[in-house]
């Protein structure tokens, strides 16, 4: 029976990790502004602390996470970016070609 606990207790906190993990990173900010506030209620932690959870709990893991690479980004034109226009002096040749 014990056994059995004990496993189920694992099992939930491995679904509750994955559902943390793929939510999206606005609900995960709400979520964790909401028990932060709640254990704060409860009288478990201070203002201060229940602040720091909160920023703990809302940070994204890494790649996955839909605010942290940028990647659903508007595109911008090809020649807006100064940088592009520019060639790197890595990549032009200085070596005259000898035409062999």
């Amino acid at each position: 029976m014990t056994q059995q606990l004990i496993v189920g207790l694992i099992v939930a906190a491995a679904a509750l990790y994955a559902v943390w993990r793929w939510m999206p990173a606005g609900w995960r900010r709400g979520a964790a502004r909401k028990f932060a506030a709640g254990t704060q209620r409860a009288g478990l932690i201070d203002q201060a602390r229940a602040d720091q959870l909160a920023a703990s709990l809302a940070k994204t893991s890494g790649c996955g996470s839909c605010d942290s690479c940028g990647s659903c980004a508007p595109k911008k034109p090809a020649g807006t970016d100064p940088a592009d226009s520019h060639s790197s002096p890595a990549l032009t040749s200085t070596t005259p070609s000898t035409g062999r």
